[in-house]
C-alpha cells in the first residue's frame, strides 16, 4: 500500500490558522454565529478553531456537535446497524449563521444528512461549509466555502484524517492500494 503525507502536525497548524483567519474575514463582527463539527473528527477540529479564534481574541463562537448517522441515505444497505452518537447543539441555531466542520467532504452526502440534521434544531440564517480536506468526487451539488486543501484524488485512494485529540497525531495521509 502506497501512502504519502499529505498534512503534517506544522502545516496543519498553519491551515487551521488561515481557515480562522478566513472565518473572521468573511462573517460580520455583529452576526451571531455557531461552530458545528460533525462528529466525530468534523467535532474535533470544531473545538480546535474554536479554541484558536478565542487565542486571536476574538469573538468567542458558541459551538456544537452533530451526529448525523440517523439521517445518512445509506444506512439500511450497510450490514451493521449504524452506532447511533450523540448531538450536541447548546443554543437555538435559528437565524444565526451556522459554521458547518467537518474533515473531508468527498461525495458530498455527509453534508447533505448533516443539512437535514441541523433543521431538527431550527432554522439558521445561513449555512457556510468548512472542510480540511476537499477531495473531488462529488455525487451530490454540494461545495465548501472554507477549504483546508484541495486534493485530487482517485476513487481508490483514501483521504485518513488523524487529529492529536483523537489519535495522538495530528496528519493527513493519502493511501492508495
Amino acid at each position: 500500500m502506497f501512502q504519502e503525507c499529505i498534512l503534517d502536525h506544522t502545516s496543519m497548524a498553519l491551515v487551521l490558522d488561515r481557515l480562522g483567519s478566513q472565518l473572521l474575514e468573511v462573517l460580520d463582527k455583529e452576526e451571531e454565529c455557531v461552530l458545528i463539527g460533525i462528529e466525530r473528527r468534523g467535532a474535533d477540529l470544531a473545538r480546535r478553531l474554536g479554541r484558536l479564534l478565542a487565542e486571536k481574541g476574538k469573538k468567542n463562537f458558541e459551538q456544537g456537535t452533530l451526529d448525523i448517522n440517523l439521517y445518512r441515505d445509506d444506512w439500511t444497505s450497510i450490514k451493521e446497524q449504524p452506532v447511533i452518537g450523540t448531538s450536541c447543539i447548546p443554543t437555538d441555531i435559528t437565524d444565526k449563521t451556522v459554521v458547518l466542520i467537518d474533515d473531508v467532504l468527498f461525495s458530498g452526502r455527509t453534508v447533505r444528512a448533516a443539512l437535514d440534521a441541523l433543521l431538527d434544531y431550527g432554522r439558521p440564517k445561513t449555512v457556510k461549509l468548512l472542510v480540511l480536506i476537499d477531495r473531488g468526487h462529488r455525487e451530490l451539488p454540494i461545495q465548501a466555502d472554507f477549504i483546508g486543501k484541495s486534493v485530487k484524488t482517485r476513487h481508490d485512494e483514501q483521504i485518513m484524517v488523524s487529529l492529536e485529540e483523537r489519535d495522538g497525531v495530528d496528519q493527513v495521509l493519502l493511501t492508495r492500494p
